[in-house]
């Protein structure tokens, strides 16, 4: 299926518009439209104009009404942008009557977030993700829109890239090209599980960095452990998960993954065909949740980052929360307070290294709590549980006695039942992992 390359000017001029309801939630239209300006400027664009608009429920014709809509046009015409993005989804209705009125293009947060990972998708695995979240969304909408607006190109929302089709594309070959997606990702999906398998052969815990987008999470990476992955003030810097071995005080060694930004209200088609680097989350021993304590709006960001973990299955993982940027907050006094008020928190600033030791003892107990030392004593018929231990645990002790081989060895906590019946002096009760880090 052909694709056609387009190019975004660096001098759009942007016109945002932002609407709330009744029935909208804790976050302000104004902490919204600042959102979608950062969002925008990642996109390579100018905001000439901040619109809000206030109803007590969204017009299924025109989402601000149809009055709003004709000042809308008197607005853009003085601000001559070239192109309108809505905070709030648009259906394809709505698209089509707003475009126009408005006479230039229109496009809404999501197809906006669209265009960054198109932007930003360096790898095989990205682009076919993106490609496959773009097409998802296309699908409803190539009726009305694209009718009036095929020969528009250029610009946000309709970038080039390695998601990008031409707009007449019809349903039959938008959906065959969705099968084929969704089959490479689901092979990405099993390479994945296997690298992940790999992994588990090695005797590191693993942890990965969560946390909304631009909280600093690629540049706490870079800091602990010594890697120059991609990290900028933009967000979504990071698409494509990355893992790096870390060494603790102790020695003991982990692997860190980096991963996707979380946001707020992230398109439901970006989680979806994103699953297979989310996985990465779910299957992780332990998560750092980073938090950027300079922003007023932390507290929704996080809550934004754990309501996503639920929905992606990863909502019971132990968590270390990280405050970074912590030499950015005024009141210091406060972030504290914050820290103190947080299980298993540390307050931090990845960039100039201060309290990297407070966390890197945090992560040293979380460490500790995943395995235990075990004692064991196995007959020479079960001789290949030394190799076992080997692969799967740190090994201090073989000794080859007459009747059995002992072996002092530090085992994943999961890993217990492969080995109990062998188990000298078993201490009474061992918890596991999660009340360990509860408790």
């Amino acid at each position: 299926m052909s694709t056609k390359m387009h190019t975004t000017s660096n001098t759009e001029r942007a016109v945002l518009v932002a609407l709330e309801t009744n029935g909208d939630g804790a976050d302000t239209i104004e902490a919204r439209l600042d959102e979608l300006a950062e969002l925008t400027y990642t996109a390579g664009a100018t905001v000439v104009r901040k619109i809000e608009q206030r109803r007590r429920a969204i017009d299924p014709a025109y989402l601000v009404g149809h009055g709003k809509a004709d000042e809308l046009a008197g607005e853009v015409r003085e601000a001559d942008a070239s192109v309108v993005i809505f905070d709030n989804e648009l259906s394809p209705t709505q698209q089509r009557n707003l475009g126009e009125t408005l006479k230039t293009r229109i496009i809404d947060r999501t197809q906006l977030i669209l265009d960054i990972f198109a932007h930003r998708a360096r790898t095989r695995e990205g682009k076919l993700q993106v490609e496959l979240a773009q097409l998802t969304y296309l699908l409803p909408r190539l009726g009305s829109l694209y009718t009036k607006f095929e020969r528009q190109q250029g610009g946000i929302g309709v970038r080039g890239g390695g998601g990008e089709t031409k707009l007449e594309l019809d349903r039959r070959k938008v959906r065959e090209r969705i099968a084929e997606l969704t089959h490479e990702l689901d092979e990405v999906r099993t390479q994945r599980r296997q690298q992940r398998v790999a992994r588990r052969k090695l005797p590191f815990p693993s942890a990965a960095l969560v946390g909304y987008t631009s909280a600093g999470k690629s540049t706490l990476l870079n800091t602990l452990s010594g890697s120059e992955v991609l990290a900028d003030q933009m967000l979504f810097s990071t698409l494509d998960p990355t893992t790096r071995r870390v060494v603790l005080p102790d020695g003991r060694g982990m692997l860190l993954t980096d991963t996707v930004g979380f946001i707020r209200n992230l398109p439901p088609d970006l989680v979806a065909a994103f699953r297979a680097t989310l996985e990465e989350v779910s299957e992780a021993d332990f998560l750092i949740h980073v938090v950027d304590a300079s922003s007023p709006e932390f507290d929704r960001h996080r809550d934004t980052v754990m309501e996503t973990l639920q929905a992606i299955g990863a909502g019971d993982q132990p968590i270390i929360t990280v405050f970074n940027k912590a030499d950015k907050v005024q009141d210091q006094y406060e972030l504290r307070s914050i820290v103190a008020a947080t299980p298993n928190a540390v307050y931090l600033s990845a960039l100039t290294r201060d309290g990297i030791p407070y966390l890197m003892d945090r992560i040293t107990e979380m460490v500790k709590s995943l395995v235990v030392q075990m004692d064991l004593s196995f007959p020479y018929s079960r001789s290949e549980l030394v190799a076992f231990c080997y692969e799967f645990g740190v090994v201090q002790l073989v000794d080859y006695q007459p009747e059995a081989i002992h072996v002092k060895a530090e085992i994943a906590r999961s890993l217990i039942g492969r080995l109990e019946e062998f188990w000298l002096n078993r201490p009474p009760a061992q918890p596991k992992p999660k009340e360990a880090w509860e408790e």
